[in-house]
């Protein structure tokens, strides 16, 4: 429906860009879908992580939908920026962790969605790039600031100012990519990934996602304030008390949360 396609195995969702024909561009109605589609799943208590992948064999997804944004007036561009806006603000903001399944060209857009996400898994295939500038934009679904972020001022200076394409080893070596996997085999590592996180204590994985994205560029004190908070979150929750109980009697837990 509108591109983005919702499945659910257990406590995971995988959130699919599913527009192969277009290389999963994003079009406005691709984009007002998958704010939808992940407000559902922020608001769903039963799902512990999310996958973001894509369907067809080219591309993750290759950025704003230039031949949909070129037939456009001035005024409906305009009108289009909050539509982006919380597509792209809606993966960011999701308090499950997230993993970012990539292959072939992640673009533009395509790459701020993997940038959004806590990990990203990638495949040999893999191509990234921020390159808006060379089309008289400026990357808009939060490139520089998450680059800068994940990056580093110089690499993510030299991937905004230059809109040059990244592959895979290279995008591993600098920082961008998490985990480099074989061709072909990016969901299924994500997959993987996210059931691995999806075992853990729901109540303490939040808790911890959100430490991990407030302390960033807080100086040391404040960070371990909100590190402190984090903790407090888990260590009174009833997850704390399922886990500590179970690892002493040597069985799974049955997390409450």
């Amino acid at each position: 429906m509108n591109g983005v396609v919702l499945r659910r195995e257990g406590h995971v969702a995988e959130v699919v860009f599913d527009r192969p024909e277009a290389m999963n561009a994003l079009s406005s109605g691709m984009a007002r879908r998958l704010a939808e589609v992940c407000g559902e799943v922020a608001a769903d208590a039963s799902v512990r992580a999310v996958v973001v992948s894509a369907a067809g064999e080219r591309a993750f997804c290759v950025g704003a939908d230039l031949k949909e944004r070129n037939a456009m007036s001035d005024a409906e561009i305009f009108a289009q920026r909050p539509l982006f806006r919380a597509a792209f603000g809606g993966v960011l903001d999701l308090p499950q962790p997230t993993v970012a399944a990539v292959h072939g060209f992640a673009l533009g857009g395509g790459c701020e969605f993997a940038l959004s996400c806590d990990l990203v898994v990638a495949d040999e295939s893999a191509v990234f790039g921020l390159p808006e500038v060379t089309v008289g934009l400026v990357p808009g679904g939060g490139g520089t600031q998450l680059a800068l972020r994940r990056l580093g001022a110089g690499r993510a200076a030299d991937l905004v100012l230059t809109g040059r394409r990244v592959p895979a080893d290279e995008a591993a070596r600098i920082g961008l990519v998490d985990r480099l996997v074989a061709t072909g085999s990016a969901r299924d590592e994500a997959m993987d990934v996210a059931r691995t996180i999806a075992r853990n204590s729901p109540a303490a994985v939040r808790a911890a996602k959100r430490a991990l994205r407030h302390g960033h560029g807080l100086d040391l004190a404040a960070a371990l304030d909100v590190e402190d908070a984090a903790w407090r979150t888990a260590a009174f929750s009833p997850d704390r008390r399922e886990g500590i109980a179970a690892f002493a009697e040597k069985r799974d837990p049955d997390w409450p949360s």
